[in-house]
């Protein structure tokens, strides 16, 4: 399996979920490289199970500084970026999505600044790094086409990213560089946890499953196949699209 082989990566947010399984497709294609992430235990994890070839490095993509060095070791280390995943963001730790009528100017920031701004400017960081001919890869969601209870502003956001995705690959057309995003549906992660109570957890994931065509949640692992694709050469004739990865979620209604 060699579709990413001498490919260096970095994959922000890589340290679990959806970003750890993206890394671990990618090492299995032959791609090295970069994972980031906020807490180094997980971190320290993820590095030991995708071996040798992949670097940990601790970073909020909220951060500017936290950013360059993100990029600026990795260049170190391997001497290039191939290709960039834009993962990091969701739920930000101890503030709860809410409705209008509850949500503060202060939480609306902070989940605007996760999940959007940190999108926008880790591009930005990165590309005196990137290869001409690199692939950037914004992580969406199925979110940004379906509302949800309490999700406006994370949805809101999502849906700027596929915007964000055409504009960038505009700006980058000179170099070479493609941006798509790839929009997951619901994935099996630990990020359930974060979003409803522990005694709720089967029953949310149930009310998922049921809704998804396919009859399941999708995987970290999915994911990963979809976003290695979009960082081969597979993919060269795709540029400022949306991929969905989302079990059918979206565009396929179940009449029931």
């Amino acid at each position: 399996m060699s579709k990413l082989k001498n490919k260096v990566t970095v994959v922000t947010g890589g340290n679990s979920g959806i970003g750890f399984g993206i890394a671990e497709a990618f090492r299995n294609e032959g791609a090295v490289g970069t994972v980031t992430g906020r807490n180094q235990i997980r971190l320290n994890t993820a590095v030991e199970a995708l071996g040798t070839d992949f670097i940990g490095i601790t970073g909020d993509v909220t951060n500017g500084d936290d950013l360059e060095n993100i990029f600026k070791k990795t260049f170190e280390k391997f001497g290039k970026i191939d290709a960039l995943v834009v993962n990091a963001g969701g739920v930000v730790d101890g503030v709860a999505m809410g409705s209008i009528i509850d949500t503060t100017e202060e939480s609306y920031d902070k989940y605007m600044d996760l999940n959007l701004k940190s999108a926008y400017f880790t591009v930005q960081k990165s590309l005196p790094y990137l290869n001409d001919g690199a692939s950037v890869i914004l992580i969406g969601s199925s979110a940004a086409h379906r509302a949800a209870p309490g999700m406006a502003i994370y949805s809101a956001a999502k849906a700027a990213i596929i915007s964000l995705a055409k504009g960038l690959s505009l700006d980058l057309l000179s170099r070479k560089i493609r941006v798509n995003t790839l929009s997951p549906g619901s994935i099996d992660t630990p990020v359930f946890g974060k979003l409803v109570p522990q005694e709720q957890l089967e029953q949310v994931k149930q009310l998922w499953i049921d809704i998804t065509p396919v009859g399941r949640q999708g995987l970290p692992s999915d994911i990963g196949n979809a976003a290695v694709f979009l960082a081969s050469d597979d993919s060269a004739f795709i540029v400022g699209t949306e991929i969905l990865s989302d079990g059918g979620l979206t565009n396929i209604s179940l009449m029931k």
